[in-house]
């Protein structure tokens, strides 16, 4: 996202401050792997056993029942019955034997930083409405929209986003906060205050973030270094300020995939694998309450349609679609997915239609595209599967100054009413069905509202309300 205008896994996790590894392979071709444990991480090629069955992980996962989770498109492969038994609990070799001795610890996602210390202050468990208004807040800087005090936000936003923590440098995972200097921010509230205004908010049922990235925020996590102090930084600022969790907005170049890295469910690119480590690490630090949301441009998600990376050919941007393996691997970890619908080229949707900005169509392509999932690269082998109803709102600018794309507010109702209930859909027959739970409306930014009487808020709050 534009300060002034938007532009268009691991081998080990660390757990109550310990790291916590899992036998990697079966110890005989007939005999049955540890039993699998709902508790315990699992990565790629890891065995576990359950009901007499091998079953082999093809990506990170933990919680999910390989007897359960073992069709085409599930995480674990049903390798058939195995007899005889080995140690029932997943096995805690040493760190000289342990997978995170890789010989290419850059490209590896192996150990997660361990949090020396407990989060000072615990994120509490508490759901979001049923439909949500969500906005980004200019904390750290200012533009023509002009300044916003966090105690000034109405209440009407139940996520607000902190705009922006950058790095010290792109590859340096090191994530700083700070609120906008008094001279640039005339008013600003003073820290001790902003402080207490997010408090406040957190009180009211209110969920404030940290967004991580932006325009001018390009994030590469290249080493393991990297992902750790990404980890140790964020976890910081989460700390001090006192936040819910964070917010993904990495843009321009942040994410890329490098060449022959083809498959979204197993991906090799090092700023990709460090990122799925990090964020998880943040998850497991934090707990239930965490929340994690994220705001992609359409190029690196629904262009995956098209094209993935490189593609097998060559030629294409290694940007496209390089946003699906985060977005898989953290599946049952986000909160919300909120694409920005804005500042975006043409992108074909489910029907093999070019759709383009400006009006309900381009929100219902888009969006359907997440619900119902797709194949990558137009590979059927290889499908993106859709995430649940109630993980996924659509990102839309809040007044023409805000970003590219606007739609009316008529317009972005039509196609939320297409996505729920089926309804004034215009040309396009979403593949996923209706969706009740769809969870509501993402915008760039509050402060924009703000300069125009709150457009934005005023006709989809209630709007939203009224879909309950």
């Amino acid at each position: 996202m534009r300060r002034s205008v938007l532009l268009a896994t691991a081998t080990a996790l660390a757990s109550a401050g310990s790291l916590v590894y899992v036998a990697s392979t079966a110890s005989a071709a007939v005999a049955c792997a540890p039993v699998w444990s709902a508790s315990s991480v699992y990565v790629k090629d890891n065995v576990a056993s359950k009901g007499g069955n091998n079953y082999t992980a093809k990506w990170w996962t933990q919680g999910e029942d390989p007897a359960l989770k073992s069709g085409q498109w599930d995480v674990w492969i049903n390798n058939g019955a195995c007899g005889g038994t080995t140690d029932p609990s997943p096995s805690s070799p040493s760190p000289s034997k342990s997978p995170s001795t890789s010989p290419s610890p850059s490209t590896s996602p192996s150990t997660s930083p361990s949090p020396s210390t407990s989060p000072s202050t615990p994120i509490p468990v508490g759901g979001l409405p049923r439909h949500a208004l969500i906005g980004y807040l200019h904390a750290s800087f200012a533009n023509g929209a002009g300044y916003l005090k966090m105690a000034d936000v109405p209440a009407e936003w139940d996520i607000i986003n902190l705009s922006f923590g950058e790095p010290t440098s792109v590859t340096s995972g090191d994530i700083r906060f700070t609120l906008c200097p008094a001279t640039e921010c005339p008013g600003v509230e003073t820290e001790a205050q902003f402080i207490a205004a997010i408090k406040a908010k957190r009180q009211a049922g209110k969920k404030v973030l940290l967004s991580i990235g932006g325009q001018n925020g390009q994030v590469q996590l290249t080493t393991t270094a990297a992902r750790d102090k990404f980890v140790s930084s964020v976890s910081a600022i989460i700390d001090k300020y006192g936040l819910d969790g964070v917010d993904v907005d990495f843009e321009g170049h942040s994410l890329s995939l490098n060449t022959g890295d083809t498959d979204f469910k197993n991906p090799t690119t090092p700023v990709i694998v460090n990122l799925i480590s990090a964020l998880k690490s943040l998850k497991t630090r934090y707990g239930a309450g965490f929340v994690l949301t994220m705001a992609p441009e359409t190029f690196f998600v629904q262009l995956g349609y098209q094209y993935y990376g490189s593609g097998p050919w060559g030629g294409q941007d290694p940007r496209a679609g390089s946003y699906l393996p985060v977005i898989h691997a953290l599946r049952n970890d986000i909160t919300v997915l909120h694409v920005q619908d804005y500042n975006s080229g043409s992108i074909m949707g489910l029907d093999n239609q070019y759709h383009s900005m400006g009006g309900a169509d381009f929100h219902i392509a888009m969006t359907d595209m997440l619900l119902a999932g797709f194949p990558v690269a137009g590979n059927t082998a290889n499908v993106f599967p859709g995430l649940r109803e109630d993980q996924i709102a659509f990102g839309a600018p809040s007044s023409v100054s805000a970003g590219n794309g606007h739609v009316a507010p008529a317009g972005v109702q039509q196609a939320v009413n297409c996505l729920v209930k089926g309804s004034n859909c215009g040309g396009y027959t979403p593949r996923s069905g209706l969706n009740p739970d769809f969870r509501g409306l993402m915008t760039w930014s509050i402060n924009w509202d703000r300069f125009y009487s709150w457009e934005f808020k005023n006709s989809h709050e209630p709007f939203l309300n009224a879909l309950n």
